[in-house]
C-alpha cells in the first residue's frame, strides 16, 4: 500500500521516513518529494509497505503524531488528480503580443 506523509520537517530525510514506519512492518520505499530545480523538500513524502493491514495499522499510529517538529498528516495515497498542462501566457489569440509594430 502506498501512503501519504503530510507536512512532514523540510529538513526530514528517506531514511528519517523508512525509520519512523518499519516498526509497523516491512517498508519498500520511503521518498521525500524534493523540488526539481531546488532540490529542496516539498513537505511530503510517500512510503510504500508491503502488507496493507500493517500499512493502515502505521497509518491509524501516526497521524497527527510529531515527526521532526512538525504534526504530521499520514494517509492511504490517492491516484494524482490530472492537472491541464502548463503553458507560457501569450495573447489571447495564443500568439506573442507584437503591438508594437
Amino acid at each position: 500500500m502506498k501512503i501519504y506523509v503530510g507536512n512532514i520537517a523540510f529538513s526530514s530525510t528517506d531514511d528519517d521516513l523508512r525509520k519512523a514506519f518499519e516498526p509497523f512492518g516491512t517498508v519498500t520505499l520511503a521518498e521525500v518529494v524534493v523540488d526539481r530545480r531546488t532540490a529542496r523538500s516539498k513537505g511530503f513524502g510517500f512510503v510504500e509497505m508491503v502488507n496493507d493491514e500493517e500499512a493502515q495499522t502505521a497509518i491509524e499510529a501516526l497521524n497527527g503524531t510529531e515527526l521532526g517538529g512538525r504534526r504530521v498528516v499520514v494517509s492511504e495515497s490517492r491516484p494524482r488528480e490530472e492537472r491541464p498542462a502548463r503553458h507560457e501566457k501569450r495573447g489571447s489569440s495564443g500568439q506573442e503580443n507584437n503591438s508594437a509594430k
